[in-house]
């Protein structure tokens, strides 16, 4: 078994060091792909005996999609790894008996991810376990393209998933948390937007035979129900659904604030953001038009993932 870790970077270097330790023992290549960071990322990977590449950044997916397009991946199986996550070490274990031992058919691994916030593991609210595809064969997957909430896809094969630590330890403070989720607010409104008005292709819908059951069934609620539903009743439902019928409560302090912003205040600011553009937009006639005037409302380079 050999795997190959790819790390997306822009002045990760208060979690790169860590990220890269807990996957030393089971990672043959490592490749950092940075977009211009002006801190020690690149530094500390390079040290580490990463292979570091650059691109210049436009999203997350078109990021990583690139990075397997362009890095020499040798590796039998490929993780994406987010700088600040982190692969505990029962997890590296079972990832290192098993990938060399599962049948030709199955092509992708779901990993069961926790976020740590402030210190405290947030269990409830819906928040544990996140099971995603982060695992599979080299040339079985790509990345959906799109602004927010990128998944990777199987282009075959089925999936299995193991249990073991993989954790999200963001170590930053509230005021860099609250300002990452205002620019992904703006990436998930111009999606909510874009499916509205069918401006860029969606290319192949999310199913369990090409991501994890929790991640296909989460994507079809929030766009076959959530997007549909008055503009104030998503965040406030969702609040309180999340902190109430899922127990966000039992999260003490830590949990009020984590789904208080990330299950309220950030619901609310999509909401807003997707009212401001679809007034700006809803009278222009064509997608040209309207893919221009969104371009130049949130400063994003929209061309990329233009249908037409």
């Amino acid at each position: 078994m050999t795997l190959a870790v790819v790390i997306l970077t822009y002045n990760e270097a208060i979690h790169l060091s860590r990220a890269l330790a807990s996957v030393a023992m089971i990672a043959s290549q490592v490749f950092v792909i940075d977009s211009g960071s002006t801190d020690e990322t690149v530094a500390l990977a390079e040290a580490a005996g990463a292979i570091v590449l650059t691109n210049p950044f436009i999203n997350q997916a078109q990021q990583f999609q690139w990075a397997l397009d362009n890095a020499p991946i040798t590796a039998d199986w490929v993780m994406r790894l987010d700088a600040d996550e982190v692969i505990e070490a029962d997890l590296s274990a079972t990832l290192a008996e098993r990938l060399s031992t599962l049948p030709l058919e199955v092509c992708g691994v779901n990993l069961k991810r926790k976020h740590i916030f402030m210190g405290r593991w947030i269990r409830h609210g819906g928040r544990y376990p996140l099971t995603m595809l982060r695992v599979w064969r080299r040339g079985h997957a790509r990345v959906e393209q799109r602004w927010m909430d990128e998944h990777i896809l199987l282009k075959s094969g089925s999936t299995i998933s193991v249990d073991g630590g993989f954790s999200d330890i963001n170590l930053n403070d509230l005021t860099y948390f609250t300002d990452k989720h205002n620019k992904y607010a703006t990436r998930e409104a111009i999606d909510v937007i874009a499916q509205k008005y069918d401006l860029f292709s969606r290319g192949e819908a999310l199913e369990t035979r090409t991501t994890s059951a929790a991640v296909s069934g989460k994507r079809w609620l929030k766009e076959s129900l959530y997007n549909r539903l008055p503009f104030w009743a998503g965040p406030v439902c969702y609040f309180i659904y999340r902190y109430v019928f899922q127990v966000g409560f039992l999260d003490g302090r830590e949990g009020l604030i984590y789904h208080g912003l990330q299950g309220g205040w950030y619901r609310f600011l999509v909401a807003a953001k997707v009212s401001e553009l679809e007034r700006e937009i809803s009278s222009l006639d064509g997608t040209h038009a309207r893919i221009a005037a969104l371009k130049r409302l949130t400063g994003l380079d929209l061309a990329a993932l233009a249908q037409r």
